[in-house]
Formats: C-alpha cells, structure tokens, sequence
C-alpha cells in the first residue's frame, strides 16, 4: 500500500454547494417554460389559435421546443455549479428527457406549421416551397436533421451498438443542430421578436446557452491543461483486464478535485487521442500525483495498458458529486459492483470515518476480478474498514446481490452485512441497473434518501 494513496486530500477544493440549489434549479427550468408561454399569450397566442389553430400551435410547440433544446444544452455543458448541485448521473437522465421532449414538440411543430401554411393534403409541397422560400429554412432543416441523428442514436438499441467514441462524436451534432435553428428564427420567427421582452429572453438564452459551452466546455478545460500538464508517469496492472495509470503534473495541489470523482481523459498517443473516455480517481488525489484504473471494455480503453511513461493528457473536469462533502459523520456505507470500486476505494481514503465505522460490500463476479485487495487488506488493518465480498454470477431477478443469495431479500441482506446501514451515509458506485437495486434496499432498510448518494457507470 503507497503512502500516497491515503495521503491528506488537496487544500483546494471547491466548497459544498447548498441543497437548496438543486430546488431552485428546477424552478427556474419550469420558470423559463411559464416565460415562453407567456410571452406567446401576451403576443395574441390564444386569439390567433380561434382563426388559425394549426399555425397558432405550431408557434407555441416550437418556442418550447427551442426553449428545451437550450436547456438541454446548459444542462450537459459542464457548469461546475450545476455539476455539484445536481450530480452527473441526475443531469443525464434530465438531459435525456428534455432531449426526447423537445425532439417531439420540434415535429410536432414542423407538422403543424406546414399544415397552418397550406393543409394535410398538401403537405410536402407546403414543405418544399417553406424549405425552399423562407429566410433561414434550409439551415434549419438540416439542424432538425443533425437532432433526428442525435435523439436516434440515442436510444438504447442504438447505444447498444455503437462505440462510446462513436456515440459522443456523434452526439456533439447537437450543438450544430441547435446553432442552424437560429437564423431562421431571427428571419422568420415573428414571436422570437414580437416584443422588446421576447427578443431580450430569447437572446439572453442563447447567450448564455453559447457562453457555457464556450467557457466550460472548451475556455476552463483549455486553462486547466495549460496550467497542470498531467503526463503518464508509469502503469501497472491490477488484475486481468484492468490497468492502473499513473499521472503527475503541475501545481497538482491546486487542482480543484475530491475522491470519488472523474474526468473525460485524452491520452495523446496517437490515433483517437481526440475521442475521450470517463474514467474516475482510484486513489485520493493529493498534490503530487493521480491515478485512475481502467477496464477493458473496448478499444479506448485497452489502449490504456499500452501507455508510455512521458505520454501527455488532456482532461475534462473534475465531475461527479459522490464525494466526501456530502458526509454527515458516523457510520458509512459503501457498495461497489466491478469497476465501480475505484471511486470508492478513492473515498476510503478521504472520508474521516473512525476504525469500525465504515463497510465496504464489493461485488464482482468471481475472485479473479476483485480488483485492490491489497489496499482493501491495508484499510481493513490501519482504517479498520469491514471488507465484504459478494461473488458469482447476478441473480435472475432485479437485485444487487448475486445469484446465490437470490432468496435473500434486497433490504434485509443489507441490514445483515451493514447493520448500522439505516443510520449510515450510503455510497454506491456500478452499473445502472444493479446501482438501482442498491439504492432501493439502502431506503428500505431505513436509510433516509439524502444520505444515499449513488454514482452511475452509463453512458
């Protein structure tokens, strides 16, 4: 067990982000929807809809779909305020949905306008001669197109089976697709400016939509590589597909990260450097070096054991919120299912938990695949960590357990192994579906929701 590996976290860390922001995040998404209608009502929407319906509900559905669309943008543009305040795997799933949503009011609404225009039985003319005709149509049809690509290779069959490289490529569309709705609506859309009110909203949101991208997703990321320039320093294997890399860089102890969470990694060491990977810390960060452990689950990723000492790295983050600020003191809970053990091995070592207090429950499939036990048999002897293996194949049922515990129930296994678990924090990293059923037995076995923090491994 290195020294390093347990060494005192970096000074330098952001300060933990007040639930109530959460809340008030939620509001204002619900807000900025009530202001779109608003402002179509103040502008003769509900009038217009008695002469007109088709026209009158086309204008309205696309003003909440491009309303949704730039929410979506800001929801995945790494804003760290809002990565803290909501969580990675939470923003996800609201990307998703208001990706869906405003996908269906956007047809909704080009069926809608091409009907108000001319009529269903004339249908592809009305389209053509709108396409064809109109300030702006053209480019917006081929954004609407970049999105049709976007939200079908989204679906889960897709993701299924296309590369994460593939499938982020691809999804970075989205940000086109959005940019070539613009023009048309400056050039056709008469509610975009049917008011001072609605042209300073409607500008505001897509400068700030723009202004995130541009600063947390390229200007942050671009300052931070300047000023760290992490390098591989040297890599080891930890087991049968699984690699640990380690960095070093500068004025690492300046570097804003904590246990538990990931960056995007790009390894510039040839073809594909370009694409990034998640990968989370596997060891609490200090200021003199980094390490993440990766495994092989496909070409990005069994590139990693190949690396070069000297290799240089881009990286995007720090992202993630299951870390340590969220602890309440006491007792502490930790599952992990497979590779999500290196974000909780990484808390290990940061939580100040006393001897006894914390259980480990890792999951895997067999002996082979237990990552760390080294380090686990360290922290069970000097932190006094209880270290429980779960191992075999998963059961046929939706549970966190494995096959062979199947007639155990979810809640009670739980209180069994962790029987302070109700009064615990409770961190759980792996799979989404197997995270899903950890989580449920975590509150059914008396544990209250917000002292059960949960990382997913999806994408």
């Amino acid at each position: 067990m290195s020294a390093a590996t347990v060494s005192p976290p970096i000074s330098r860390l952001p300060r933990a982000t007040p639930r109530w922001w959460a809340d008030l995040g939620g509001l204002a998404a619900g807000a900025s929807l009530l202001v779109v209608t608003a402002l179509w009502v103040s502008d003769g929407g509900i009038q217009a809809l008695s002469s007109g319906f088709a026209l009158a509900s086309g204008q309205i559905t696309g003003l909440w779909a491009s309303d949704l669309l730039l929410l979506q943008v800001l929801l995945m543009a790494r804003v760290p305020i809002v990565e803290r305040a909501f969580g990675q795997d939470r923003l996800a799933r609201w990307h998703r949905w208001v990706g869906f949503s405003s996908f269906w009011l956007m047809v909704a609404h080009i069926v809608l306008i091409t009907i108000g225009y001319g009529s269903f039985e004339r249908f592809v003319p009305t389209f053509w001669d709108l396409t064809v005709n109109y300030a702006g149509m053209l480019l917006a049809v081929a954004g609407s197109a970049l999105i049709v690509l976007v939200v079908v290779t989204s679906l889960r069959a897709a993701r299924r089976r296309l590369r994460y490289e593939s499938w982020h490529l691809l999804h970075l569309y989205a940000y086109l697709g959005v940019g070539l709705a613009l023009p048309h609506q400056l050039w056709t859309g008469a509610d975009f400016l049917s008011s001072p009110a609605a042209t300073a909203y409607w500008w505001t949101l897509y400068a700030v939509s723009a202004g995130a991208v541009l600063a947390y997703r390229i200007g942050l990321p671009a300052w931070r590589n300047l000023r760290h320039r992490l390098v591989v320093s040297h890599v080891t294997a930890e087991g049968p597909g699984l690699t640990s890399v380690y960095l070093t860089g500068r004025r690492l102890d300046h570097m804003p990260v904590r246990a538990g969470q990931f960056f995007q990694w790009r390894f510039l060491d040839g073809p594909g450097w370009s694409r990034a990977h998640p990968y989370s810390l596997s060891a609490t960060p200090h200021g003199g070096m980094l390490r993440i452990t990766v495994k092989d689950l496909g070409d990005g990723s069994r590139k990693i054991a190949g690396l070069r000492p000297g290799t240089k790295v881009l990286v995007e983050g720090p992202y993630g919120r299951l870390t340590s600020e969220s602890y309440g003191g006491g007792a502490v809970t930790l599952l992990a299912c497979g590779i999500g053990v290196t974000p909780v091995l990484a808390l290990l070592g940061e939580l100040p938990y006393r001897p006894g207090q914390a259980t480990l429950i890792y999951r895997a499939r067999n002996e082979a695949e237990v990552a760390f036990r080294d380090e686990l048999e360290w922290f069970a002897r000097q932190r006094g960590v209880r270290v429980v293996y779960l191992l075999g194949a998963r059961a046929a049922r939706e549970s966190w357990l494995p096959g062979r515990y199947a007639d155990h129930a979810d809640a009670a296994a739980l209180r069994e192994i962790a029987p302070y678990v109700a009064r615990s924090d409770v961190y759980i990293c792996g799979p989404e579906a197997w995270a899903a059923a950890a989580r449920q037995a975590a509150l059914e076995a008396g544990t209250p929701g917000e002292r059960v923090h949960t990382e997913l491994f999806e994408w």
